[in-house]
């Protein structure tokens, strides 16, 4: 174990025992919900000042103000989140779980409170605005393996190249050196490396097309099957703060783009 995980390790054991975790209780006349977050996913959790902070501790808030209860973020890593939830040792989760078939056999899911949306950048010199299957046929495109992005050029962008990299990093050095013509992914990681000095090389050339439509990865708040009351009640406050702008408020803070 590095040192950094070990401190985040330690931050976490530290938040638990101040917060503890167990079931609903009143407080200031208010019901509190326990909320599962990991503290280890900037910008959207992390732990500062031994405080849980990010994108997602800012929209709880918001949420938990609209629905008129009182939450408490309780940390917790990773691997063994969704058992805690099972286990009753909180109420939900909102530490960017992807909502997928998989996860959704054992847990329910909010309506997403935010999407991924998928790029392409490509050298400088390419114009923007040409990533149609028929612009990119021919050339050579790097992505992750076994990721949505991979299934997505698979399937539609069949007269391309596809290079299959184990990070978006890997890809992003071969687009540096000229052995690719474009490369496809998650727009928070591109739009980082375009402003890196490497990055300098290369520029966003597009969006995903609206046809094909890319299905952008979606994240929910995780809660229990039975627990259809808290879900209303999440499901209703998310709409509220995307309709009202609270949700463009927070969300600005973290990123330049849209993420509904």
């Amino acid at each position: 174990m590095n040192l950094l995980n070990f401190g985040r390790k330690l931050a976490l054991v530290a938040l638990a025992a101040v917060l503890g975790a167990g079931p609903p209780v009143m407080a200031q006349d208010r019901p509190v919900i326990r909320v599962a977050v990991e503290g280890a996913y900037p910008p959207f959790n992390y732990i500062e000042n031994n405080e849980l902070q990010g994108f997602e501790v800012d929209l709880l808030k918001a949420l938990c103000e609209v629905m008129k209860v009182q939450c408490v973020p309780v940390p917790h890593q990773w691997d063994g989140i969704v058992r805690g939830l099972l286990n009753r040792e909180y109420d939900a989760i909102m530490s960017s779980l992807e909502i997928n078939e998989r996860r959704k056999k054992r847990i329910a899911f909010s309506i997403p409170y935010y999407r991924i949306p998928a790029i392409f950048i490509g050298p400088k010199e390419t114009p923007a605005g040409q990533v149609s299957p028929e612009a990119l046929a021919g050339k050579k495109i790097g992505t992750a393996d076994r990721s949505d992005h991979e299934t997505y050029l698979k399937e539609f962008y069949r007269e391309s190249e596809i290079e299959l990299y184990g990070k978006t990093d890997e890809a992003n050095l071969d687009l540096l050196v000229g052995r690719l013509d474009a490369v496809f992914g998650d727009k928070r990681f591109l739009t980082r490396f375009l402003e890196s000095r490497e990055g300098s090389c290369c520029h966003v050339l597009g969006d995903a097309p609206a046809n094909p439509a890319y299905r952008h990865q979606s994240y929910g708040i995780g809660l229990r099957h039975e627990d259809t009351a808290l879900k209303a009640q999440f499901d209703s406050a998310i709409a509220q703060v995307m309709a009202d702008g609270t949700y463009d408020r927070i969300r600005v803070k973290y990123f330049p783009f849209d993420i509904k």
